[in-house]
């Protein structure tokens, strides 16, 4: 399966799973680590869980492992590491003091998704 296919599988999952302020970083021409990074905000730790799980039961529908998941025993902060694409679920304080987007965005390259669509944000690439 393809990382962009990996990537709307994601979107997909935490749509329904009502994920707030979705957000897509294109990161292909930044590291060799990953191509997509998502990140999500679940209102509490049990939604948090809930986003991570209904990632995991998608991808497992189509037949897609993770490579990993770190941190659904807390729940602040999870990690789906489908190698292609990475999934970081938070809670709203715990990914505002990372601010991973901040991070990785250098401005061209980040998306919201919104439900059923993306929105580009700023400048964007053409491909």
């Amino acid at each position: 399966m393809q990382s962009e296919e990996i990537k709307d599988l994601v979107l997909a999952a935490l749509d329904d799973a009502k994920g707030e302020q979705v957000r897509v970083l294109d990161v292909r021409e930044l590291t060799s680590i990953t191509d997509w990074m998502v990140v999500v905000s679940g209102r509490s730790d049990r939604h948090v869980k809930a986003l991570s799980d209904a990632v995991l039961e998608r991808a497992r529908d189509i037949g897609v492992r993770p490579i990993g998941v770190e941190g659904q025993r807390g729940g602040e902060w999870v990690l789906v590491d489908f190698a292609d694409v990475l999934v970081h679920v938070m809670l709203p304080r715990i990914r505002e003091f990372y601010n991973l987007e901040k991070l990785w965005d250098i401005g061209k390259t980040a998306v919201t998704a919104s439900p059923g669509r993306l929105e580009a944000q700023g400048a964007s690439r053409e491909r």
